[in-house]
């Protein structure tokens, strides 16, 4: 199945050079809510479009870079921003849209790493260094993750590639839209010194008033400023912002305490009424899935089957097993069960996705072979699968079925 392309936004990618050491990423959707809103309004691609409501007294959530090439920004009053862009198209905001396309995305992140980070809905910091023998180095990762974002949930990101936490979000910034930046560890310090004061973390309206009196405008002005003289001007603040002003953030990426569940979905070029080609698809994500728990390291019990119809209707079904699992051939007779306990015909389907959820820790697993099971079967194979995939590359080895969809067979 060919998937959906998006028309990305016309963005730079660039690459700063070695990323040797650059394993923090923070990975920021560009425009988030109003990219979600244009999803299912491809129409409105290029346009200036506000998603904000509450009437008069509302405030602006989001804005296309179309809308903000005319002032308009977030968090700012909708009166107002109606009458800098009278021609922009107001969209009242979906939150649960919102948190959805969040939840495939963090999925994505996790599926790289599980030191993840999340900042908010639309952006996180990701510790890719234990990824880094499996899926190459930081950059490399980093288009990975822009590349899946865009072709999973339609959306485009930005991506700072640093040796820190506070360096990559600088990163991430200058990159946007759609961008990938990487600040090489040893070129830290010079692309640093050359922004003003106002990037450094810790510094609002006030902060850089005093720095100004003091006659430091750049972050090179700061770091060669005496920090006593910095902390009689900001109190500790002052000895923060030379820390920062030389590259130096030892602070960690903190994962969340757990996963909640790991899933994939696609959504269909057209709407599909082959019950051939959801059963395909379905087999599809139900090995990524599987792939992504144990790259995760995690098992779960309870199998979820979503499914989006032409007219939007969404429903789910989930099935509870006996014990957890990882392996795809569990997964797919699961949720190929619950799609066929649909009863539909010749419904037209939108999007399907499969998802597992009750996750535990694959060390915590204990599984009891029946009487005739061999005790080395099906997830032995999806490992030496995964090992293959890990160095010829993905979709070098998969189900038959597969093989023959995307050679149109």
């Amino acid at each position: 199945m060919s998937r959906r392309q998006l028309d990305r936004p016309t963005g730079t990618e660039r690459l700063g050079g070695d990323d040797t050491g650059c394993t923090v990423l923070h990975v920021d959707m560009d425009a988030f809510y109003a990219s979600v809103e244009l999803i299912d309004r491809p129409q409105l691609r290029g346009l200036p479009v506000i998603v904000g409501g509450g009437g008069s007294r509302g405030v602006v959530l989001s804005a296309t870079y179309e809308a903000r090439g005319f002032g308009v920004h977030s968090a700012m009053p909708m009166s107002r921003a109606r009458r800098i862009c009278p021609q922009a198209v107001v969209i009242e905001p979906e939150h649960g849209h919102y948190t959805e396309v969040s939840h495939g995305v963090m999925e994505i992140f996790r599926s790289i790493t599980p030191l993840v980070e999340p900042l908010s809905l639309d952006e996180a910091f990701l510790d890719v260094s234990g990824a880094v023998r499996r899926l190459g180095p930081p950059a490399r990762i980093a288009q990975l993750i822009r590349d899946r974002v865009a072709d999973e949930q339609r959306i485009t990101c930005s991506v700072g590639v640093a040796s820190t936490k506070f360096v990559a979000k600088l990163a991430s910034g200058r990159a946007k839209p759609d961008g990938l930046l990487v600040i090489p560890a040893a070129r830290t310090v010079e692309f640093l010194h050359a922004l003003p004061v106002s990037t450094l973390w810790g510094v609002g309206e006030r902060t850089e008033e005093v720095l100004t009196r003091l006659g430091l405008h750049t972050v090179a002005d700061i770091a060669h400023t005496p920090v006593a003289t910095l902390e009689r001007a900001l109190g500790v603040a002052g000895a923060h912002l030379a820390e920062l002003s030389w590259g130096r953030d030892p602070r960690p990426v903190v994962p969340e305490q757990v996963d909640k569940s790991i899933g994939a979905e696609e959504t269909f070029d057209r709407d599909v009424d082959d019950a051939r080609v959801v059963a395909r698809e379905l087999l599809r994500l139900s090995e990524k899935v599987a792939a992504r728990l144990r790259a995760a390291s995690a098992i779960g019990r309870t199998v979820v089957l979503k499914v989006r119809f032409a007219d939007f209707t969404t429903i789910t079904r989930s099935r509870t097993l006996s014990e957890r699992t990882d392996v795809a051939r569990v997964i797919h007779a699961t949720v190929t069960s619950l799609y066929d306990g649909l009863g539909l015909d010749r419904a037209r389907v939108r999007l399907v996705g499969v998802r597992v959820e009750g996750l535990a820790d694959a060390a915590e697993g204990h599984h009891q072979l029946a009487f005739d099971e061999r005790e080395h079967g099906w997830r032995e194979a999806e490992q030496a699968v995964d090992r293959a995939r890990a160095r010829f590359g993905p979709g070098t080895v998969r189900p038959a079925s597969l093989v023959r969809d995307d050679a149109g067979q």
